[in-house]
């Protein structure tokens, strides 16, 4: 696969960053709806210093957002990005089930050809 320059890197970013479990955690609730780090932390036996490194991972790899509303400073998640390696993904999926089906046509027509008949047949091992 050739490189295709920064959008490698913002895709090598987003897996990295989702590789943690603690930041998928965080993405997953995200996608419910908007939360400040407090919030985010609630469920976590993390200090909210640690959920604030989290979450300026995925606000490098590009996967959240923060914007301020009034005191709070609450996060959100970036759709595009997460469309971006939808995208990406289904590249690769489309291109497997391409080969499925290329292979489960091959499959039938061999389950629906009449099987040789003995005239036609060679023997294994047997000169002509």
């Amino acid at each position: 696969m050739q490189d295709t320059g920064p959008y490698d890197d913002r895709l090598d970013k987003a897996f990295l960053a989702l590789a943690d479990p603690v930041r998928r955690s965080l993405v997953a609730r995200l996608s419910r709806s908007s939360a400040t780090v407090n919030e985010l932390a609630e469920p976590f036996q993390l200090s909210k210093q640690a959920i604030s490194k989290h979450i300026q991972v995925l606000e490098k790899a590009g996967l959240i957002t923060r914007t301020r509303d009034g005191q709070r400073r609450p996060c959100h998640l970036a759709p595009a990005a997460l469309e971006e390696l939808t995208f990406w993904i289904d590249g690769y999926r489309l291109a497997a089930e391409a080969r499925f089906r290329a292979l489960d046509g091959v499959l039938a027509a061999m389950r629906t050809a009449p099987p040789p008949n003995k005239e036609t047949r060679k023997e294994v091992g047997k000169d002509d």
